[in-house]
């Protein structure tokens, strides 16, 4: 199910670096006990500062193949079971890189924020689904359509009737993934599908499956006052 725009990015595959910096090295005391050596205040007020800017902020724009590899790794920074907001505005882009990417935010227990500020579809509904809390304006638009298969490739019978085979059984696990991450009715994400349909934000609130907000500065954005 991913309404693509652009071929899919053939053998990129998302890259981790390092988190932090040196282990501390330990030194020797008085009386030969070992200590280690204390964090120094820099990070110390910068991670006070973090902890004030709030969760971390990840935009989930355009085409989800193009961008997978950073939007990997933005995921990768928000610690194990930490919170994060996505910004989404997405047409879509490769089902395996959806799958990643909610794969990913389930196992390491990410408890995301989404917020669609202007288009959801396709393979982005699976990032979106997988948030613990789901925002959405009047203005959201959300597209349902059946798996498209696109190639430029020339193969051959055979590995074009094996492909036939898994793409009918991926569609079909990945209709029923996307009803349990929604924990909606499998009947009503169906007949969406089925119908290529556009959702509304305000149809999407109806379902039971994101919260409405005004277009108004959100109180989780909003610095407290001084003193």
């Amino acid at each position: 199910m991913a309404r693509r725009r652009q071929n899919d990015a053939g053998g990129r595959r998302p890259t981790a670096r390092p988190i932090g910096g040196r282990d501390s090295v330990p030194r020797s005391g008085r009386g030969g006990d070992v200590r280690r050596r204390p964090q120094s205040r820099s990070r110390d007020r910068r991670g006070d500062e973090e902890e004030e800017r709030g969760p971390l902020e990840i935009a989930l724009v355009g085409d989800l193949t193009d961008n997978e590899a950073d939007l990997t790794d933005k995921l990768l920074g928000v610690p194990p079971g930490g919170e994060c907001t996505i910004w989404f505005d997405s047409p879509g882009g490769n089902p395996y890189c959806a799958m990643a990417l909610a794969t990913l935010m389930r196992l390491r227990g990410v408890r995301a924020t989404g917020i669609v500020g202007g288009e959801c579809s396709s393979a982005a509904l699976w990032p979106f689904a997988t948030c613990v809390r789901r925002l959405v304006t009047p203005f959201s638009v959300f597209l349902f359509h059946p798996m498209k298969w696109q190639s430029e490739e020339h193969i051959g019978i055979t590995e074009a009737a094996e492909w036939s085979r898994h793409f009918v059984e991926l569609e079909g696990e990945m209709d029923r993934m996307l009803c349990d991450l929604f924990g909606s009715s499998h009947d009503l994400i169906a007949r969406w599908i089925k119908t290529h349909r556009y959702v509304s934000g305000k149809e999407m609130v109806e379902a039971g499956l994101a919260e409405m907000i005004a277009l108004e500065p959100l109180p989780e954005f909003v610095p407290p006052a001084a003193g």
